[in-house]
């Protein structure tokens, strides 16, 4: 099980630099946020991960949520990650995994670990999914499923 926030807990607030700029976490507040944790920039699965979000943009566009990558490297090598792959995602660079590790996605010796935390309009976790061995990934049909979970859509 994981540390950290678990569904129903307030999502600490966090202050990143990322691809995009500065990204506080309260300033998204009224609005649903994904926080997609991962291992690292150019890695095989990461890599394939973040590629599917971009091969599925209407899909996550439709979301209607705030969707961020969260790892370890610095900015710059966000910034070269996704200009390699054309990604539509903003990239928040956690310098020594101190988030990660508030939101029990890191572990001592591997560092940040893949993980999906959903936090609501309100500031409270909603979702969170641990990946095991971290080779897999939820991709945008498994974060709608999520999202939709919490606040289904009206029939």
């Amino acid at each position: 099980m994981a540390r950290g926030p678990h569904v129903g807990d307030r999502a600490p607030n966090f202050e990143l630099e990322g691809t995009d700029g500065l990204f506080r976490l309260s300033d998204h507040r009224g609005r649903r946020v994904v926080l997609l944790f991962y291992p690292g920039d150019n890695t095989p699965v990461c890599t394939r991960q973040f590629c599917s979000y971009r091969d599925d943009a209407e899909k996550l566009e439709a979301l209607d949520a705030v969707v961020v990558g969260i790892s370890s490297q610095s900015v710059e090598s966000h910034e070269g990650f996704r200009a390699k792959y054309l990604l539509n995602l903003p990239l928040l660079a956690d310098d020594g995994g101190r988030v990660a590790k508030v939101y029990g996605a890191h572990a001592p010796v591997i560092g940040t670990r893949r993980a999906v935390v959903i936090v609501d309009e309100d500031g409270v976790v909603r979702h969170r999914h641990d990946h095991a061995l971290g080779l897999d990934y939820q991709d945008v049909d498994d974060l709608r499923e999520a999202l939709d979970a919490i606040n289904p859509v009206p029939a």
